[in-house]
């Protein structure tokens, strides 16, 4: 008998596959940047990029999609987005409040409004 239950099997994948090489590339960033200052062009560009990267991926979740994110209508997905940068920009800048807020709303919008 398996020592773990074959449900959890894709959640171990996603840890040993997904989370832990990119948390290891996290750490010897935060390592490698410890000394910068962070008003350097390396930074800013770094930081530029990244952001860059954010929003390409956002734009294409809301703009052209797959799976079950391609039955919620497009006003719900952009009304959504909408909610969470809202969120994010009254709650402190709060990330968690941002991501929560968004989900909410296009679970929400997705049930009311969904195919």
């Amino acid at each position: 008998m398996s020592a773990v239950p074959s449900e959890l099997w894709p959640y171990l994948a996603l840890l040993l596959v997904g989370f832990l090489p990119n948390e290891a590339w996290r750490w010897l960033g935060l390592l490698v940047a410890r000394g910068l200052d962070e008003d350097s062009e390396i930074v800013l560009w770094a930081r530029g990029v990244a952001t860059a990267i954010l929003a390409a991926v956002m734009a294409q979740l809301i703009a052209t999609n797959s799976g079950v994110l391609a039955t919620t209508p497009l006003a719900v997905r952009i009304g959504a987005t909408a909610a969470g940068i809202l969120a994010f920009l009254v709650i402190r800048r709060s990330i968690s409040a941002g991501v929560v807020v968004g989900e909410g709303v296009l679970v929400l919008g997705s049930i009311v409004f969904g195919q």
